[in-house]
């Protein structure tokens, strides 16, 4: 197994600071059980009791020990002694008016990160962040512009899944009929971070997300984007068996260097070699490409060729993101004939090549701008204040 790849930057614990009660949200099956028999709860009883709460809280959504009752009184009082059930706190809300949500919301330390839900004609698609801020300072995305704070907690990642669920009332009502339409069937780590920076805390949520008996995402409804951190490739296969997207943006190391710093440490051929030897790798669980169209930048039809050279031997689509413009954004967007010219080339060759429609933009939500607004707000109003 290859061995983590580690960045200086803190995790918090489980136990938070109000209390020191470990939280239960976020822990793998197994971390659940060890918590619960260091409580007090019995061996034998132990994986029962996993399942017991495990349905409660992924199944039902419900966050209050008292109102599990398969349980029994004491046993729910040693609960809730010894345990909590938090997800971050939601501080604000946006509604686009093509009905994307973007959520600001406040994790322990008193930090945030952003979460964006997208509702479309066949699926709901949420976006979730990794990290708060981001290390990689990709010049065009405006994520990339916040310095990285720290790795967001198994429970922190997890929570930005329940915490949509909350706002959209999708969990079940206990009596009700059974509704098989799922507003959230697919996840994104495409929010803030790089998602391969921070694996384990990555890997451990979507275990929870995916198990069956709770949330129940399978593995093929979430993708994983990465810039290209080469050594845990294969290990997301391995060890996660999501769908992997790569953001790669370039057909050259020169204009890939200044897009995407990473490939200075793990250039485009190093990061080829690593895909094509993407465990499970098939035409049915193909690599996405992302390729955000910057004008005169990337997207010249020589662009296009070389990308189709790049792709051979790759089972691969490539995903066509028209660049969201942000205030002071060094690039503007491509124009509609050379993105449709790049697509056509691409789509020739044999692979598919579709062009992402942008959403959210009026709410800062679109792909590449995600950036809690928070402290440019404060700045702006502390500015205000003292120029008053």
């Amino acid at each position: 197994m290859t061995a983590p790849i580690t960045q200086d930057v803190l995790t918090i614990p489980r136990k938070l600071p109000e209390g020191g009660k470990p939280n239960l949200v976020g822990m793998t099956r197994d971390q659940m059980r060890a918590a619960l028999i260091e409580a007090g709860t019995a061996e034998k009883q132990a994986k029962m009791r996993v399942g017991q709460v495990w349905q409660w809280v992924y199944h039902w959504g419900v966050r209050d020990f008292e109102a599990m009752t398969n349980l029994a009184k004491d046993y729910r009082a040693l609960l809730a002694q010894h345990f909590v059930l938090e997800v971050p706190e939601v501080v604000t809300k946006q509604v686009s008016t093509d009905g994307t949500r973007k959520y600001l919301v406040r994790i322990a330390g008193g930090h945030e990160v952003e979460v964006v839900y997208i509702p479309e004609t066949d699926r709901g698609t949420l976006c979730i962040s990794s990290q708060v801020g981001c290390t990689l300072t990709c010049s065009f995305c405006h994520t990339g512009t916040q310095k990285l704070v720290r790795n967001l907690t198994a429970a922190e990642i997890v929570g930005q899944v329940m915490l949509a669920r909350d706002d959209l009332n999708e969990w079940p009502v206990q009596g009700a009929p059974k509704n098989e339409t799922r507003l959230v069937s697919n996840i994104v780590l495409m929010g803030m971070g790089e998602p391969l920076y921070n694996f384990e805390n990555v890997r451990d949520a979507m275990k929870v997300v995916m198990d069956g008996e709770g949330i129940a995402l399978g593995r093929r409804r979430i993708t994983l984007s990465t810039s290209g951190v080469v050594p845990e490739i294969a290990r997301t296969a391995e060890e996660i068996g999501c769908l992997l997207a790569v953001s790669f943006h370039a057909t050259t190391d020169e204009v890939r260097d200044q897009l995407v710093p990473i490939n200075k440490k793990w250039n485009i051929a190093t990061l080829l070699e690593a895909l094509k030897a993407y465990p499970g790798l098939t035409n049915s669980e193909r690599i996405t490409f992302e390729y955000v169209m910057l004008d005169h930048v990337n997207d010249s039809k020589e662009d296009a060729y070389r990308l189709v050279e790049l792709l051979r031997g790759i089972p691969a689509k490539v995903n066509l993101i028209p660049f969201n413009e942000w205030p002071g954004a060094p690039y503007k967007r491509s124009s509609g004939n050379r993105i449709h010219a790049f697509a056509d080339i691409i789509y020739q060759a044999g692979y598919s090549s579709p062009i992402r429609t942008p959403r959210g933009e009026d709410i800062m939500a679109a792909c590449g701008q995600l950036k809690s607004a928070t402290e440019k707000q404060r700045k702006s109003a502390t500015k205000t204040t003292v120029q008053g």
